[in-house]
C-alpha cells in the first residue's frame, strides 16, 4: 500500500544554497547517528538504508533514492529533526527507521490531530518509540562468538559485515578465522586481502597485524587467525572462544556428517553453511522461511546467492498473481571455481576461460526454490550462463501467471513491496533505463527489480532482477545468522 500523498517540493530559488543547507544537515546527522549507535546500540535507517558509518554524500544520495522510489520529497530537512528528537531520549537496543517516521509525520497526516490541531514533532517521535524509552532489553542475552571457517570471497565480505555491525559488542563478535597456512607472510597477505578488494573497494576502517598473537585488529576487533585443516581437531577455547557459531565458507562439506565435524571441536555450538545444504539440512532464505529456524537447530544452510535472489520476488509475485510455471535463466558473474584460461575442469564447459567466454552451465538454485517455497516445487526449470564480469548477476524470471496483469500493475506492485512490505530488505526497486550491472555492486538487498525491463503479455510475464552475488548474498547470510543466534531487535516505527 502507498502510505503517503505525493509531495512536490518547490524549486529552490538557489540550487547551490539549497544543497549547502542540506549538506550541513547531513553533516549534523553523523554525530547524532553515532551517539545513538555506540551509546544506545540504536541502529538508524532511512527507508532501509543504514545511516551508521555513512558519509555526508552517501546520506544525501540515500535521501535522493527515497524520493525516486517513494514519490515524495523526503529530504534532510525532514529527517534531521527526527534524529534530533530521538537523541533526546535514553533508548534501548533497536532498529529505528527515521525516514519512515518522518514520512508519516510530514506526508502521512500524522502532524495533525483528528480535530485539525497541530501535533508537535518531538511529541510524535516520543510516542512512536515510547516502548523503547528507558528499555534495558538487549537483542541477545550475551554476546555470541563467531568464527569464519574459510576466508575467500564470501568469508572476507562476512568479516567486513560482522565488523561493521559490531556496534557496542552486545550481539555477534567476530573472534577468529580458520585457514590453511599458505606462506611465511600468510597473516599479512590475509589482512591485505581484507583491507583492499578489487570489486568492493577498501575496507571501511583500519586494520593492523599483530604477528605475536597471530591476529589482525580491524576497527578494534581482535581477530585471531587459526591455521588448521581438520575442523574437529581445533580447540577454540584456548583462544577464549566459547559457544561459537562457525560460518563455513569453504563449501567442502555440505551434509550433516561433514558439517557436524565443526560441532566436535571444543567451543562450538552452531554451524552455518554459505552454500546449498544437502540431505535434510534446512536451506534458509532470510525474509522467506527464516521462521523455520528452531531453537534446537545446530546446522543450517543459507542456500545459494541465486536462490536468495530469485525466491523473494517469486514469493511476492506468487502471492499476488499466482505462478503456474516458468523458466529461470541466470546470467551469472564468473567465480573462482572457473579457469582464467582454458584448462581441465570436471564440470561441463567450465574448463573454458571464464574471462573470454560466456559459459552455459547448470544451476541448482531453481530446485532449491522448491525446498524454500514448497508451493512452487516442480513448477520451474532453470539454467545459467556464466559471463566475464567479476560481480553482480541477473536472473530472468519467465513466468506463467494464474491471472493476467499488465506492466504497470506488476511494476507498481513490486515498488510497493520494496518499500512497505516485510520483503523490503530482500527486494529493492530501480526504474532507470540506464541501469547496468556495476550500479549494483555493494547492494545490500537480495535482489533489485528492474522496472524498465518488465515484459507482460496477459498471463505471461518476464521479470528481470539484478543481484550482487557476493555482498548482497553476504548480507542475506548475516540476516540468517542473526536469526540463528537468537538476535531480536525491536523495529520502529511499528507497522
Amino acid at each position: 500500500m502507498k502510505l503517503y500523498e505525493r509531495s512536490e517540493r518547490k524549486r529552490p530559488v538557489d540550487y547551490f544554497t539549497d544543497w549547502k543547507e542540506r549538506e550541513a544537515l547531513a553533516e549534523g546527522m553523523i554525530p547524532l547517528v553515532g551517539k545513538l549507535y555506540r551509546k544506545d546500540n540504536v541502529k538508524t535507517y532511512n527507508y532501509g538504508h543504514p545511516l551508521v558509518n555513512r558519509s555526508v554524500i552517501e546520506i544525501m544520495r540515500d535521501h535522493r533514492a527515497v524520493r525516486q522510489i517513494e514519490e515524495n520529497e523526503l529530504s534532510e530537512f525532514e529527517t534531521f529533526p527526527v534524529l534530533q528528537a530521538l537523541a533526546q531520549h535514553d533508548l534501548g537496543h533497536a532498529h529505528v527507521d527515521v525516514g519512515r517516521i518522518a514520512s508519516r509525520y510530514y506526508f502521512g497526516g500524522a502532524d495533525k490531530n483528528a480535530d485539525g490541531s497541530h501535533v508537535d514533532l518531538q511529541d510524535y517521535v516520543s510516542h512512536q518509540v515510547e516502548e523503547l524509552i528507558g528499555s534495558t532489553r538487549k537483542p541477545l542475552k550475551e554476546p555470541l562468538d563467531v568464527v569464519l571457517y574459510g576466508f575467500g570471497r564470501i568469508g572476507r565480505l562476512m568479516a567486513r559485515l560482522l565488523i561493521e555491525k559490531t556496534g557496542g559488542g552486545d550481539t555477534l563478535r567476530l573472534r577468529a578465522v580458520v585457514v590453511r597456512k599458505g606462506c611465511p607472510n600468510d597473516l599479512i597477505k590475509r589482512a591485505s586481502l581484507l583491507e583492499t578488494d578489487s570489486v568492493h573497494g577498501r575496507f571501511d576502517g583500519t586494520i593492523r597485524v599483530d604477528e605475536e598473537r597471530c591476529a589482525f585488529v580491524a576497527n578494534g576487533n581482535e581477530i585471531r587467525v587459526i591455521y588448521a585443516s581438520e575442523p574437529d581437531k581445533i580447540d577454540y577455547t584456548q583462544y577464549g572462544i566459547n559457544n561459537a557459531l562457525v560460518i563455513d565458507n569453504t563449501g567442502k562439506w555440505r551434509d550433516k556428517e561433514g558439517l557436524g565435524l565443526h560441532l566436535k571441536a571444543k567451543g562450538v555450538s552452531k554451524v552455518m553453511l554459505t552454500a546449498p545444504g544437502k540431505g535434510d539440512i534446512k536451506n534458509i532464505v532470510a525474509g522467506i522461511n527464516d521462521g523455520d529456524i528452531a531453537s534446537d537447530d545446530t546446522i543450517l544452510s543459507a542456500a545459494s546467492c541465486t536462490t536468495n535472489a530469485i525466491t523473494p520476488p517469486l514469493q511476492a509475485i506468487h502471492d499476488e498473481f499466482g505462478v503456474e510455471g516458468g523458466h529461470i535463466e541466470t546470467v551469472h558473474a564468473y567465480t573462482n571455481d572457473q579457469n582464467l584460461i582454458d584448462n581441465y575442469h570436471p564440470g561441463n564447459r567450465r574448463g573454458r576461460s571464464a574471462a573470454l567466454n560466456m559459459v552455459l552451465t547448470e544451476t541448482g538454485a531453481v530446485a532449491a526454490v522448491g525446498k524454500v517455497l514448497p508451493a512452487l516445487a516442480g513448477k520451474l526449470s532453470g539454467s545459467a550462463i556464466r559471463v566475464p564480469t567479476p560481480d553482480v548477476s541477473m536472473a530472468i524470471l519467465n513466468l506463467r501467471l494464474t491471472r493476467a496483469t499488465s506492466i504497470e500493475e506488476m511494476n507498481e506492485y513490486i515498488r510497493k513491496i520494496s518499500v512497505h512490505s516485510p520483503l523490503r530488505k530482500q527486494i529493492a526497486y530501480v526504474n532507470s533505463a540506464e541501469a547496468v550491472s556495476t550500479d549494483f555492486v555493494g547492494s545490500r538487498n537480495a535482489c533489485v527489480f528492474d522496472a524498465q525491463a518488465t515484459k507482460v503479455d496477459g498471463q505471461n510475464a518476464v521479470i528481470y532482477v539484478w543481484y550482487d552475488n557476493e555482498f548482497g548474498y553476504a548480507c542475506q547470510v548475516h540476516r540468517v545468522i542473526e536469526k540463528f543466534a537468537g538476535v531480536r531487535y525491536e523495529l520502529y516505527p511499528k507497522d
